[in-house]
């Protein structure tokens, strides 16, 4: 006769593992690469080869040293260091590769617990890291079309006309090229259509929901709107130009930093849109996305403890 055996809950079982969504969450990358290495060449590959040896490599050796459980299998740390990849400048020299795969496996996730205990995204906190130690590399970018070594993003024309060069606007990009990918930008970020077919997957697999990605990019599109003029084209350039989509697909949405419940979703992704926007509109930096991630990542404590659902059973909170 076998005995019963009685465990503490919780008792529900999924098929989804970790490595299972890891794995997901890179075949969903594989578009946005591809036309990354396409588009810029070599070196951009040897940087997406570097950032995620890099991070599997610091991930394992941690590990080991700390005399943990190497945890390098479940594939978080090649997802980390891809993501990394693809938000640098394509002309970043190499060295930089491993710089922000050790701030973003060891100082942002290691050693706050490991997977799941972070408190930002691993992959944005080293671009914001990088972004500030190294200003001059991370705002330089190769323009695909003519191979030359330029700040001058969409972004970046469109922040420097509103300031007083309206004739700039005529050096802008077409939306058609700024749709494909056609543009400078990071490795990973100028393609929209190659994000959006990532973000398709992951909808088809169940791996997100659509509330994060699709109120943030159709916020950060209809603030713009608002608040520069009610310009449909700028809109548009507003978020198939920069690193919303990148951001809103694969950043905001990490399981270990966003809400669980779908009002502190809602909340959290239109807080990431109002951010970013503001920081473009009135701030003097043309790119808001990675602040307005980590600020909202920070922020996603409060948001679940105020819109957590009520317990079944229990009252309702009264105020004192």
């Amino acid at each position: 006769m076998e005995l019963l055996q009685a465990t503490s809950s919780p008792h529900i079982r999924a098929p989804e593992t970790t490595t299972g969504v890891m794995r997901d969450v890179l075949i969903a990358l594989l578009p946005t690469t591809a036309v990354g290495l396409y588009n810029f060449g070599l070196n951009a590959g040897l940087l997406v080869i570097l950032c995620v040896a890099s991070s599997v490599l610091f991930e394992y050796v941690y590990q080991k040293m700390m005399k943990q459980t190497v945890s390098v299998n479940d594939l978080s740390a090649a997802v980390t260091g891809l993501i990394l990849a693809l938000n640098l400048p394509s002309n970043a020299p190499l060295w930089i590769a491993p710089i922000g795969s050790f701030f973003a496996i060891i100082i942002v996730k290691q050693l706050f617990g490991g997977l799941g205990q972070n408190f930002m995204n691993p992959a944005m906190g080293a671009r914001v890291f990088l972004v500030v130690s190294y200003p001059t590399i991370m705002t330089r970018f190769v323009d695909p079309i003519t191979d030359a070594i330029s700040q001058a993003t969409p972004l970046a024309i469109i922040k420097t006309a509103e300031v007083g060069g309206a004739e700039l606007f005529n050096q802008l990009p077409s939306l058609k090229d700024s749709f494909l990918g056609f543009i400078p930008g990071t490795i990973g970020e100028t393609s929209t259509i190659a994000l959006l077919i990532g973000l398709i997957y992951l909808l088809v697999r169940k791996i997100i929901t659509w509330h994060i990605p699709v109120i943030y990019i159709g916020g950060v599109f209809g603030l713009t709107f608002l608040l520069n003029g009610f310009d449909v084209s700028m809109s548009l350039y507003s978020v198939i130009a920069g690193g919303v989509f990148l951001g809103g697909i694969f950043m905001l949405t990490d399981y270990a930093t966003s809400p669980m419940n779908r009002t502190g979703q809602i909340i959290y992704a239109f807080g990431a849109a109002l951010i970013t926007v503001l920081i473009r509109v009135f701030g003097g930096y043309n790119e808001g996305v990675m602040f307005s991630v980590l600020l909202m990542n920070m922020l996603t404590p409060m948001i679940e403890h105020y819109t957590a659902p009520r317990v079944f059973g229990t009252e309702k909170r009264r105020a004192n």
